[in-house]
């Protein structure tokens, strides 16, 4: 997996056009260029596992202040996808381009906990750390879970422990968050309210935020761009269009499409069908509803 060298980079960006119109289809024509204004540009990502397809001529873009929601049923190659764009999965083929130095956030899957083994949250945060306890307490207050600092983590409930590896992501102050089915083990209220402060976070600090998640109406409902994937990506765009789309429907269901008209999408300003905000679109106000 190579970057593009600046010339590269320049000539590719020039031109690079976004077709995030909902693009679908599963053409293996010329490859994009790199897109260079994106924390992680990568294109034409396979992965084989024995004579198994895992991955089929995946593209992704991840920008600075966009949240991207991966979706896909089980088995669609989301969690080999996360890895690869990590840098901890071997590929097949394709070429990814990073921002260099590039610093990333994780919130992973599964994270058990040895109920025998005592830790506090304060010195859960502080591993690999060397941050003060004044800023342990500051990220956590950040992401709402301030009282647990002197906790253990075998007492934490699901909707806490989860703001604590949020925390803890948070910690060194990455470009990008990438968090994988996050949710795991909270309940739906608590499902709203975090996806609710991931929004947060990515307003405040500007990062990126690649999501990768099973619960398609409240997290579509936050992101700015949706990613389906069934090995290839059946089709990307806004959630709204997502939603309409004869592949999402294909693998979801319709009456999941349909449900998605309940959630509305709130924002200051308008986007465009690739997800990016319309220049000159702020303080109009709008509710998506399907």
């Amino acid at each position: 997996m190579t970057g593009a060298t600046p010339a590269e980079a320049a000539h590719d960006h020039a031109h690079h056009d976004h077709d995030h119109d909902c693009a679908c289809g599963h053409d293996h024509g010329p490859a994009k260029a790199f897109d260079i204004s994106a924390l992680i540009s990568a294109r034409g990502l396979t992965l084989l596992r024995g004579d198994r397809l895992i991955l089929d001529h995946v593209d992704v873009d991840i920008h600075p202040g966009e949240i991207v929601t991966l979706i896909g049923p089980n088995g669609s190659g989301k969690t080999s996808l996360v890895r690869a764009l990590l840098g901890v999965q071997d590929l097949n083929g394709g070429e990814i381009s990073r921002v260099e130095n590039l610093k990333v956030g994780y919130v992973p899957q599964r994270f058990d906990i040895d109920r025998a083994l005592p830790m506090t949250v304060a010195r859960f945060l502080a591993l690999g750390h060397k941050a003060p306890r004044a800023a342990l307490s500051a990220v956590l207050a950040e992401v709402g879970a301030e009282r647990c600092i002197d906790q253990q983590l075998s007492e934490l409930s699901g909707g806490e422990l989860q703001r604590v590896l949020l925390a803890r992501a948070l910690i060194a102050n990455p470009e990008l968050l990438v968090l994988d089915e996050p949710v795991r083990g909270v309940d739906y209220t608590g499902e709203a309210d975090l996806y609710a402060l991931i929004g947060n976070l990515r307003d405040k600090r500007g990062i990126g935020v690649l999501l990768v998640s099973h619960d398609l109406h409240v997290v579509m409902a936050q992101s700015d761009r949706v990613l389906c994937l069934n090995r290839h990506i059946c089709c990307s765009g806004v959630p709204e269009t997502v939603a309409q789309h004869p592949e999402y429907m294909r693998l979801f269901g319709p009456e999941t499409a349909r449900n998605f008209g309940v959630y509305r999408h709130h924002h200051d300003h308008a986007h465009g069908l690739d997800g990016r905000e319309l220049p000159g679109s702020h303080g109009h106000h709008h509710g998506e509803t399907l």
